[in-house]
């Protein structure tokens, strides 16, 4: 659906349900132009901006000037909603906030909204603990263009749904951030793209970190480019950055803070003679990927990350990404855990219609319910891949994905 020349989100439900039931704040974080300010604005009764001059005036002039705008000298029919757009940049931050909602928190309904920097500046010291429940967002996903409400609480899997072949081509192409989603101009994506990257290792690195050495960053960050999908050796990236392993692994998480990429890393509970060091990366976006197989693992496992983050963020429970490897090269693309038991296993492939013998071999060692090997290329199925546990299915790319989040 699309309101007012914006795509309806499941977002706009997440955040509907919140104001509904809780009176914690809301904190959203998310990679730049996911869409966080455009979802929130249009939940909030009144938008503050620190980047506003006008705006970080009045957040300067402490909690009752922002009451004084909110006009809660009137009477209303229902609680007003007030969203702080870029706050983190505001020094004390976490201080206004804190005392804000201590102080009016039964009277409104509170909207924070950030860059990924948000996110890392709340873990350090988080004084705002009890105060807040987050919410990550992602980019337009399979399930997301399906469905826009959320998911049974009991079940917690959609049942499968298609979508029309033009909006599969859409995020195949230019990914999900909506802008490029929503525009569809090849030309538009890689302008995009580029200026993207450039803010990212140029802006955010300026204003969150210490580093200086900016060139071996961006060396850092164009072979991770070229490795989505691929096991990490910190040795091997520090010898050809010319830099220490420790400094490759620091960048490494900072890059993950800023959401340019993120590590899935290696489950081995149960596993005979695992591999317990070595995490893979991903990008976050997958349209610039040339090479189809890392396409389209990078594709799932952007849709894996959303799902098991959403479904932890909504409360359904506790949900982690992971791969399986072993000592003898037996491998398996992603497993989902759920409250710290393996749920199912996902093999990503193009078109091969053998089954992995890795997925078998995992999912009677792990004893994991599910197992999945994911066609890319395969047509729609009308048929719930959810329900065909204990032994391994070959399931179209667009049915599974379609039944996440």
């Amino acid at each position: 659906m699309v309101r007012m020349g914006i795509r309806t989100r499941i977002y706009d439900s997440v955040l509907a349900d919140h104001l509904a039931s809780h009176r914690q704040m809301a904190m959203v974080s998310g990679p730049r132009q996911v869409g966080k300010t455009t979802t929130c604005r249009l939940k909030a009764d009144v938008y503050l901006n620190w980047d506003n001059g006008d705006d970080r005036a009045v957040i300067l002039r402490g909690p009752a000037a922002v009451i004084e705008r909110l006009g809660l000298q009137r009477l209303g029919t229902a609680l007003p909603t007030v969203l702080f757009d870029e706050l983190h940049k505001f020094r004390r931050w976490k201080q206004f906030l804190k005392g804000f909602f201590d102080t009016y928190g039964e009277q409104i309904r509170i909207l924070v909204t950030g860059s990924s920097r948000m996110d890392l500046y709340r873990r350090g010291g988080d004084s705002l603990m009890g105060r807040y429940l987050l919410y990550r967002m992602h980019p337009f996903t399979v399930a997301e263009v399906a469905w826009q409400d959320l998911p049974d609480p009991e079940r917690i899997v959609r049942a499968p749904r298609p979508i029309p072949a033009d909006e599969f081509s859409a995020l195949w192409t230019h990914g999900g951030y909506p802008e490029p989603f929503v525009k569809r101009d090849l030309r538009f994506t890689r302008r995009w793209q580029a200026l993207r990257l450039h803010q990212l290792l140029r802006e955010d690195v300026r204003d969150m970190t210490r580093i200086q050495q900016l060139g071996q960053l961006e060396t850092l960050a164009t072979l991770l480019s070229a490795r989505s999908g691929q096991q990490l050796t910190y040795s091997h990236l520090a010898a050809q950055v010319q830099t220490s392993i420790d400094t490759i692994r620091r960048w490494i998480t900072i890059l993950c803070h800023l959401q340019m990429g993120f590590l899935v890393r290696p489950w081995f509970r149960n596993v005979s003679r695992s591999l317990r060091k070595e995490p893979k990366w991903f990008l976050r976006d997958w349209s610039g990927l040339e090479d189809p197989g890392a396409r389209a693992e990078t594709f799932v496992a952007c849709h894996l990350l959303k799902a098991v983050e959403g479904w932890t963020d909504l409360g359904l429970g506790r949900f982690d990404l992971g791969y399986v490897r072993d000592k003898e090269q037996h491998e398996v693309d992603f497993l989902v855990a759920r409250d710290g038991k393996p749920w199912f296993l996902v093999e990503v492939k193009s078109h091969d219609d053998r089954l992995s013998p890795a997925l078998k071999h995992f999912q009677e060692q792990l004893h994991a319910p599910l197992a999945f090997q994911v066609l890319r290329d395969a047509d729609f199925v009308a048929a719930d891949c959810f329900a065909a546990k204990h032994q391994p299915v070959i399931v179209p790319a667009l049915t599974f994905l379609s039944q996440l989040l």
